[in-house]
């Protein structure tokens, strides 16, 4: 069931800048050359947008995606997926629809004709003009930023995995999108299904994890900058070639991780953390 949740200054909200991306032309991220968008064309250190760079646009949202694509601060995209009622994988965090949209209620009690008609609520504390829009499906995301950029999405309801998988096969994206979960068993199937594994890791899982039993099957080890020296060392020393650290917000955060030997930045800000100025 979908309650609506009530509103003050819904009518303030403002028209989002137009971020539309027009032909092939569109810029390129920072540090991307010129061959094909998969992760072998990644520099040494990326930058991930988390959440498409959530203290600087609408998380999980079309515009906010689009905004971080255009800035070129950021070399992948991340967004979190959830699976209706119907099987359609769509892009939202939560489980419920209470934090970020107008309405309350879960979001696997919704169809794809339902979800047409949630509407994301922008934070006041975000910088610039953001419209109520619609969060977007997994296949729309795919559609529009694949192959011309990395991405990264997490599989927060690990049934849909089977149509996760096969949406990024249909479009030729199994070289371009990391697919991510916090259940090593769950990555283990995202490996089988052929697809570029990410496994996180919480600070306090790092404190008993040995990473180096995951290094057959994982391709991106995602860790909690929040985590111990030791715990990221030996996260860095376990085989896995990526260790990216998550979720970075300041350049102090982002010099100790790469300190420690991560080469990789997720981050909230990649406006302010990758030290690059955007378009």
């Amino acid at each position: 069931m979908v309650t609506r949740i009530a509103s003050t200054g819904l009518a303030a909200v403002a028209s989002v800048i137009s971020l539309t991306l027009t032909g092939h032309g569109a810029a390129r991220p920072l540090e991307w050359g010129s061959g094909p968008l998969t992760v072998d064309a990644l520099p040494r250190v990326p930058y991930v947008a988390h959440r498409g760079g959530a203290r600087e646009v609408p998380e999980n949202s079309m515009s906010g995606l689009a905004a971080a694509y255009r800035r070129g601060t950021a070399q992948v995209l991340d967004f979190d997926t959830r699976v209706l009622r119907d099987g359609t994988p769509v892009v939202f965090h939560d489980a419920t629809l209470n934090r970020t949209t107008f309405l309350g209620g879960a979001v696997s009690g919704l169809d794809a004709g339902e979800w047409r008609g949630v509407r994301l609520r922008p934070r006041d504390a975000l910088p610039g003009s953001w419209r109520a829009e619609r969060p977007p499906t997994v296949a729309e995301v795919l559609d529009r930023f694949g192959g011309r950029t990395v991405l990264m999405l997490e599989a927060k309801d690990p049934r849909g995995l089977g149509r996760l998988a096969a949406l990024i096969r249909e479009r030729g994206l199994t070289r371009s999108v990391f697919v991510n979960t916090n259940d090593p068993e769950v990555a283990r199937r995202v490996h089988a299904l052929g697809l570029l594994t990410q496994l996180w890791r919480s600070a306090r899982q790092l404190r008993t994890d040995r990473p180096e039993r995951w290094r057959p099957y994982v391709d991106l080890l995602d860790v909690d900058i929040r985590a111990r020296d030791a715990d990221l060392r030996r996260a860095v020393r376990s085989g896995i070639p990526r260790v990216w650290a998550h979720t970075i917000v300041t350049p102090a955060q982002r010099d100790r991780a790469l300190a420690l030997g991560c080469n990789g930045v997720i981050t909230d800000a990649p406006g302010r953390v990758s030290g690059v100025r955007g378009r």
